[in-house]
């Protein structure tokens, strides 16, 4: 009997052994809610990625523009999964050069943005060149 519940013990660390030895998910889930997003017009774009977090999103990326003259920036909307609008945040314009941007826009709602727009505008005339949805 005592072999028995032996093995039996053994068969239980080693079942623990193997779930402590198994890598987190922590980082999966993380990289589940990255997005990435393009807009683009001619030669000049805002690229990048969308990080969702409960009551806000993150913007990372670049954005471009190839004259001195004619800037861009990037713009960025927050919705609900519903479409109503919560806030809007952009970037500095750029000018003839490529640029990094990081900012968030708030989602202040319980569950966060459902859905993010984001605009490459002309500087000057404030057009919308491109857009891309990105929706969780």
């Amino acid at each position: 009997m005592r072999t028995k519940v032996t093995a039996a013990l053994g068969t239980v660390s080693l079942t623990a052994g193997l779930l402590f030895a198994l890598p987190a998910t922590s980082a999966a889930a993380a990289e589940a809610s990255l997005y990435t997003f393009d807009a683009s017009f001619g030669q000049t774009y805002t690229r990048g990625k969308v990080t969702w977090y409960n009551r806000s999103v993150a913007i990372e990326g670049e954005q471009k523009s190839v004259s001195l003259t004619s800037c861009r920036r990037t713009l960025v909307d927050t919705f609900t999964a519903g479409g109503v609008w919560l806030s809007s945040r952009s970037s500095s314009p750029v000018c003839g050069q490529s640029a990094k941007i990081s900012f968030s826009v708030p989602a202040d709602v319980a569950g966060g943005a459902g859905r993010v727009t984001v605009y490459l505008v002309h500087e000057e005339t404030q057009e919308v060149l491109s857009y891309d949805i990105v929706i969780k």
